[in-house]
């Protein structure tokens, strides 16, 4: 991607994976993307900012957070952070480590989902940090390798199980496909896709299934846990922080370009889901990032 630090990790081919734990004062690592998948774990961090896609929040005291998507750009930035000691922990792994045919085997289904979700970023609750934590306490300080490996895959087990954790980065500025969702729904997905600058209304998603409008409703619920509608304004917004982050395009033309009928609707709505206006948000990304 235009101007986001492309970061070399440290894990080498003959690893599993490269865990690393640090007490720091400030967050000075910039917006940055990698090929590997990495889970990072803050203690005393209330108040840092978190950057995945076009997602931007403020964490509190604990934050557990995996990112699997491939040149997902992402940062925990200062924010509003005062705390001299903050604990940071991260795990890096490559994407090959679960490669072939051992995520489709029954025991690995949930890390599999969990992965699968993770390219957007996901982000676990409470509930669930405290579940793992004594596992994040030890596992960097671990001296037999075999051990250690086997508490990594408890930990993604357990963080697996978490029923309340979320995505960040919306669909598509993550650009993240799923080739075995339904054929229906995938038809939806691809109607909205190429039209979502364009009016687009439920009969005519019905007609391209032939369901009815109604019944294609539960159904795209049921298989996505969401609206279509709700889908549809993800898409937009996606396309629009995409557009914004990447050009210096107008916010008017930006609006218009993806889909919303006027200005006003999309500031709000873009605020509501966003937390920033589209320039505000712009004029954060353009402080994150790097020239390389």
């Amino acid at each position: 991607m235009k101007n986001v630090l492309q970061e070399i990790t440290p894990l080498s081919q003959k690893d599993c994976f490269y865990i690393a734990e640090r007490h720091k004062s400030e967050f000075l690592f910039p917006l940055h993307s990698h090929e590997e998948c990495e889970l990072n774990f803050i203690e005393h961090g209330k108040g840092v900012r978190r950057v995945v896609g076009d997602s931007i929040e403020y964490i509190g005291e604990y934050e557990l957070t995996l990112i699997a998507g491939k040149g997902l750009e992402h940062a925990w930035e200062q924010g509003e952070c005062t705390a001299g000691d903050v604990r940071e922990i991260t795990i890096q792994f490559s994407p090959a480590l679960f490669e072939g045919e051992l995520l489709s085997r029954n025991q690995f289904a949930s890390i599999h989902h969990m992965l699968q979700r993770a390219e957007h970023g996901l982000n676990f609750s409470m509930e669930a940090i405290m579940k793992v934590y004594s596992i994040l306490d030890i596992i960097s300080s671990m001296q037999e390798r075999f051990e250690q490996f086997l508490s990594f895959l408890r930990l993604l087990y357990v963080l697996s199980q978490d029923q309340h954790a979320r995505t960040l980065a919306s669909s598509s500025y993550a650009n993240v496909e799923h080739d075995e969702e339904s054929r229906r729904v995938r038809k939806v997905k691809d109607y909205i896709a190429e039209h979502y600058h364009e009016p687009i209304k439920l009969e005519q998603l019905s007609e391209l299934t032939g369901m009815t409008p109604s019944a294609l409703s539960r159904f795209f619920r049921q298989h996505t846990g969401r609206t279509i509608m709700d889908y549809i304004i993800d898409i937009r917004l996606g396309n629009a922080a995409r557009l914004l982050v990447d050009t210096t395009i107008g916010i008017a033309e930006i609006c218009y370009e993806c889909g919303f009928n006027n200005l006003s609707n999309f500031n709000r709505t873009f605020k509501a889901r966003r937390g920033y206006t589209p320039r505000d948000f712009r004029a954060l990304f353009k402080k994150s990032r790097v020239l390389v």
